[in-house]
């Protein structure tokens, strides 16, 4: 099983009738490389990242958001959400944690892949090529489908 952690940021605003989850925006980061680059439907992530014991899960947690966005995770109260099956294989420790800020560039980590495929040429791409603050609504289509049951976990924790 791989085990992942991640971070799942919220702030509050203003709702209206449009809006059925309260005025909840959470912050979210679209999956870079060539596969994602197109697509906006379920191609989103809250971000988060592989660890093994030892380490602690938040700590791995804050670890890759700083990694994936290039700037550490906000000052704030991080709260385990639950741990989540993403897929067959793999399994997600996410935090939440109440933040506001604007939305601002990434500079994380890239990783290395042969592209074209079979071309002989290996590039870099980035882990996440953009994030953002969206609606849980927006969310709700663009977060892989696998992590739709961790935006319904923070939205029924918050009301």
């Amino acid at each position: 099983m791989i085990t992942s952690a991640g971070i799942l940021l919220y702030r509050r605003t203003p709702g209206g009738a449009a809006d059925p989850a309260g005025g909840v925006e959470v912050w979210i980061a679209h999956m870079g490389g060539p596969f994602w680059a197109r697509k906006e439907d379920h191609a989103w992530s809250i971000p988060k990242g592989e660890f093994t014991a030892p380490e602690e899960p938040l700590k791995a947690a804050l670890r890759e958001f700083g990694e994936e966005m290039g700037w550490p995770a906000p000052a704030g109260e991080y709260e385990l959400l639950g741990m989540f099956r993403q897929s067959a294989a793999k399994e997600i420790t996410v935090f939440a944690a109440a933040a506001d800020f604007p939305a601002r560039e990434i500079h994380g980590n890239t990783f290395p892949l042969e592209w074209p495929a079979k071309s002989g040429t290996v590039r870099e791409f980035p882990e996440v090529d953009r994030a953002g603050w969206f609606s849980a609504l927006s969310a709700r289509t663009k977060l892989v489908k696998g992590q739709l049951q961790v935006l319904d976990a923070l939205l029924a924790r918050l009301g």
